[in-house]
């Protein structure tokens, strides 16, 4: 990536819904030039989509947890058909699957605490390849929607 594609993602990642032409302007291209290098970059898979960022509590999901997950016995099999059932469940917003003492961090969006409680322990604990949960409440959730790329 050079210093124009940089510039392009930057601006793009303050509002992916910029006109070519406001792009241009922002990141000083031709009109042409944005649009080509905006093309290329989703080509190359740099800019993989826009997302919609909801307010969870508008759309009746206030509470918000991180849950870490133990799988045992820690098989390719075990994580992997986990992740997939955990991931198309409707409260779950993020996988993570890491290393270290849990297999996998969630992240949810319930209702209120008798779905999140539910959650635990009617869908999770019920999987037998499960071994350990704990729970985190989420008082306050920043995201950081603007990184920039390495130099």
């Amino acid at each position: 990536m050079d210093e124009l594609d940089k510039a392009i993602v930057r601006e793009l990642q303050s509002d992916a819904r910029m006109t070519n032409r406001d792009l241009a302007a922002a990141v000083g291209v031709s009109p042409t030039t944005a649009l080509d290098r905006t093309r290329a970059l989703r080509q190359r898979q740099v800019i993989r989509g826009a997302l919609l960022d909801v307010d969870l509590a508008a759309i009746g999901r206030p509470v918000q947890a991180l849950i870490a997950i133990r799988v045992r016995p820690p098989s390719r099999r075990n994580i992997e058909g986990f992740r997939n059932w955990v991931s198309r469940l409707p409260d779950t917003l993020g996988v993570y699957v890491t290393a270290g003492t849990e297999d996998f961090i969630l992240h949810v969006a319930v209702p209120d605490n008798n779905s999140l409680y539910a959650f635990v322990i009617d869908k999770l604990t019920e999987r037998p390849e499960v071994a350990d949960v704990r729970t985190s409440i989420v008082y306050e959730h920043i995201r950081n929607n603007r990184i920039a790329p390495a130099v």
